[in-house]
């Protein structure tokens, strides 16, 4: 068996639209292409001795073991590694349930479907799926190192691409509240929201972290000086830089016991704690000098007391923990070391953050912690014994918590809601020694020991014992306000032909609103009047850049083909979906063969309409309009006549549509007719005499209006937007040079040519076509080509594109050549396939009043040309 390709999908998509995250293996069967697995001698039966929790799976039959019935029974090799490449994942933690398996047009290559929940661990699963079952094919088994060797490097892919469980916690309260969230590319940042509404947040710093408050938190010293001069109960303490000092600052502090640390440090590291001798005082000098970045090592009085961490949120405390360190507690049975192992296997510890509670690990400073107790690795502990194996309560170092939350006193509560306020931190995580939080600090002699930015969850999250906090809750609040917006209006906009005009025009109306708009399209990615990048930006990426930009207000994404097979689509929901049309454009490419795949690809963008929101679909085109009943959102229909059935039923119920009527683009809802414009002063309809151009116009019209854009603003928006280079390159653009007129377009497809077409008929000259078509387009797709040429235009000359495309030199000209000797063997062309040549003596050979059409590869390289021959500024019919 062979890989082909493998993609990954990371939006709403072709396969699914509620399951956004699949991986996408092309995959070519070979000699096993026509071998079902009950025709392979041993194949079920090492299945499941490999993996005998494929059991589990219930797969057609619907019940458990169905898959493994349909094994047994016969079904084909890419099934299986479907199955398998799930089941991978699942035994390494990672839920998946999703899968699909269909043949492509090739016979013995299929396409094998399944979900992931980390991307490269997806592609690894599928990889090791296929490497699985040759084994099984060619030896009767996977060998149990090899398997072992699998899960564990996919349990390293997931460990490498986890968030953090702080993060897993805000962003899981994000998705319950359909806010959209996305991994930014730097310091591990994640944006949450789109455009002008986002927040941005880093582990459990947020944007509203004042740095002032951040830097003063991570200073000890300077924490300690701030909070004892608001009256705060600190320990008693002294800061120092060298060895020599220390005695004189244990001293200073009352003496033993004391505990020193780092004065920048974080995350328990080089902190010793209960210091009752010179000896240990010299070790826990140099480690704590080691992990301060000044080597300025803080020295306080030890108090009695229990950990706790108290979590402030935007001024209000939300959870209280106790945190006990590492230990294990005695048997009068095992050592130490045997009662690490015994405590490692609970099923909630694992390496990391894996798990609620992370696995206890022995090395240097947890040996040191066992003898300062007078405790060994082989020491057996007496029954109910304790022995730690840290000084600090850190869950990452094998800590446990224990939810006080309900316990704390008022005084308490008061106390640290002030602290955070003083520190300056939005959220705080405030370290108290108390030996009873339920009592008064002073009372008890406790003390805030420290203030920490950018505090861990996972205590609150999932404690030990006691209560789970819903701690991600109140930051949520606090970014986003109640009846705060987190989206931008996006207007999603696909089709074969038209989607940039029509993404053009959406974002030139929205522009006249005063609001900043952010746009893609087949020339470029645009934020206002400016070019953020050149080129092709049509897919998942590019719409990125404009749902991270924090002065994007609305959002206009020409969605193509292309990008929704192999990306899938860059949001979860739009407000409005544009479909224009479905044509015989790309068929055979990507495995969609048939026009009917292909509006099922063009579909899924009217699938992610929210409920609330509107799929504008074109009436005229019967694979556009039967998309309406796929849709939850609410339908728009636009059509170039008032009398379609669709237009005439849809209004009776009351719905919302745009026509062409009377020569006026209207907009119609109900009973009522709200008109436009007349197409004739629309500039970009050329008069009226481009029909295709009227259907775009309409589509934008009615998707704008839809969502509130006011009428006055749409008609300032079709008067003043040109079909011309500088807001449409490459679409209908016309040019004036003198005693005749060259036009530009980008069509290069049947559906486009005969939209072109449709203008060109009513040129009263000369017609003449400078024509080719790309070569990954299907033969018969290029000899009709051919034929549109030969029914629109007086005179042809057949170009070449400079990208072959995997075709001969010649060849796409010959095809089209037989296209149009097909239609009109009469008419008048020659062949000249450089571009830039066929283009010049177009432009030469026309006749006077006529008019050169062009439809290049390279609509930067037509336009140059023709700009070189002194364009008249007026350029209109």
């Amino acid at each position: 068996m062979k890989i082909i390709r493998t993609l990954t999908l990371r939006g709403p998509n072709y396969w699914s639209i509620r399951r956004k995250k699949l991986i996408v293996m092309r995959l070519d069967l070979e000699e096993l292409a026509q071998k079902p697995s009950n025709d392979i001698p041993g194949f079920y039966d090492g299945l499941i001795k490999v993996l005998p929790s494929l059991v589990e799976h219930f797969c057609a039959p619907g019940y458990r073991g169905g898959f493994l019935q349909r094994v047994k029974e016969g079904t084909y090799m890419g099934h299986i590694i479907e199955h398998v490449a799930l089941e991978l994942q699942e035994l390494t933690g990672m839920p998946v349930g999703f899968g699909r398996t269909r043949e492509t047009d090739t016979p013995g290559t299929y396409n094998v479907v399944f979900e992931y929940v980390d991307e490269q661990a997806g592609r690894y699963a599928g990889r090791a799926a296929v490497r699985l079952c040759q084994s099984i094919v060619d030896t009767g088994t996977y060998p149990q190192e090899d398997l072992e060797q699998d899960l564990t490097d996919l349990r390293d892919l997931r460990a490498n691409a986890s968030l953090g469980p702080s993060t897993e916690t805000l962003v899981t309260e994000a998705e319950a509240r359909q806010i959209p969230w996305m991994v930014l590319s730097a310091r591990a940042m994640v944006q949450l929201g789109y455009g002008v509404h986002q927040k941005r947040i880093q582990a459990t710093l947020s944007q509203m972290s004042g740095i002032l408050g951040v830097e003063l938190a991570c200073d000890k010293e300077g924490t300690k000086t701030i909070l004892q001069d608001s009256g705060i109960p600190v320990p008693q303490g002294t800061t120092i830089q060298f060895f020599e000092d220390l005695e004189n600052a244990i001293a200073d502090v009352g003496g033993y016991p004391i505990v020193i640390k780092p004065l920048d440090g974080n995350h328990g590291r080089g902190i010793t704690i209960n210091i009752s001798n010179w000896e240990e005082a010299e070790e826990a000098y140099d480690l704590a000098a080691k992990e301060s970045k000044t080597r300025s090592v803080i020295i306080e009085r030890y108090y009695q007391g229990n950990d706790h961490r108290l979590l402030v949120v935007n001024g209000k405390l939300v959870a209280v923990a106790e945190r006990t360190p590492a230990h294990v507690i005695g048997d009068g049975k095992h050592t130490v070391e045997e009662l690490i192992e015994i405590t490692n296997k609970d099923p909630n510890r694992g390496e990391g953050h894996d798990k609620v509670l992370t696995k206890i690990t022995v090395d240097k400073l947890s040996l040191g912690v066992l003898e300062r107790q007078g405790y060994r690795l082989n020491t057996i502990l007496n029954k109910g014994e304790i022995a730690y194996l840290r000084a600090t309560a850190n869950l990452s170092t094998g800590g446990s918590a224990i939810d006080r939350t309900d316990e704390i006193h008022p005084e308490n509560l008061w106390i640290a809601e002030r602290v955070a306020k003083v520190i300056g931190l939005d959220i705080a995580g405030i370290d108290v020694v108390t030996p009873d939080i339920s009592k008064p600090l002073r009372e008890v002699n406790g003390v805030i020991v420290e203030v920490n930015a950018a505090p861990g969850f996972r205590m609150h999250v999932a404690p030990s014992q006691g209560l789970s906090r819903n701690v991600a809750a109140p930051v949520m609040d606090m970014l986003f306000p109640p009846d705060s917006p987190t989206r931008i209006p996006i207007v999603g906009v696909t089709g074969t032909n038209g989607k940039t005009t029509t993404t053009r025009l959406t974002a030139h109306i929205y522009r006249q609103t005063g609001k900043i708009v952010g746009y893609t399209t087949t020339d470029g990615i645009y934020i206002g009047e400016y070019l953020v990048e050149k080129g092709d930006n049509t897919g998942p990426h590019s719409a990125h850049v404009i749902l991270k930009d924090p002065t994007v207000e609305v959002a206009v994404l020409e969605t193509a083909r292309g990008g929704i097979l192999r990306s899938g689509i860059a949001f979860d929901v739009c407000d409005v979906g544009i479909i224009l049309n479905v044509a015989a454009d790309h068929l055979g490419l990507g495995d969609i063969d048939t026009i009917e795949q292909m509006a099922k690809v063009k579909g899924v963008l009217a699938e992610v309409v929210s409920p609330d929101g509107y799929v504008v679909l074109n009436a005229d085109d019967p694979l556009v309009s039967a998309m309406a009943e796929r849709v939850k959102a609410k339908v728009a229909y636009f059509s170039m006549s008032p009398d379609n059935p669709i237009i005439e039923n849809h209004l009776r119920r009351g719905g919302l549509a745009a026509v062409y009527e009377n020569g006026y683009l209207s907009i119609l809802e109900g009973q009522w007719t709200l008109r436009i414009e007349e197409a004739t002063n629309v500039p970009m309809t050329m008069g009226g005499m481009a029909p295709f151009m009227i259907a775009n116009a309409l589509a934008a019209c009615l998707a704008t209006f839809a969502q509130g854009v006011d009428i006055e603003k749409i008609r300032q928006g079709v008067r003043t937007f040109k079909a011309s280079v500088s807001q449409t390159p490459g679409r209908m653009n016309l040019f004036n040079l003198g005693s005749y007129h060259a036009l530009v377009d980008y069509a290069h497809n049947p559906a486009g040519y005969e939209a072109v077409g449709g203008f060109v008929k009513n040129w009263k000259g000369e017609r003449l076509g400078v024509v080719g078509g790309p070569g990954d387009r299907r033969d018969e797709d290029l000899i009709l080509l051919g034929k549109i040429a030969a029914q629109v235009f007086d005179r042809i000359i057949v170009k070449e594109d400079e990208d072959k495309r995997g075709r001969d030199n010649g060849e796409v000209a010959d095809l089209i050549i037989k296209g149009i000797v097909r239609e009109n063997s009469n008419i008048p062309y020659e062949i000249i396939l450089n571009e830039t040549e066929a283009l010049e003596t177009g432009l030469d050979k026309v006749s006077q009043g006529g008019l050169v059409v062009i439809f290049p590869e390279s609509v930067t390289g037509a336009i140059s040309v023709i700009k070189k021959r002194n364009p008249l500024a007026d350029d209109s019919l």
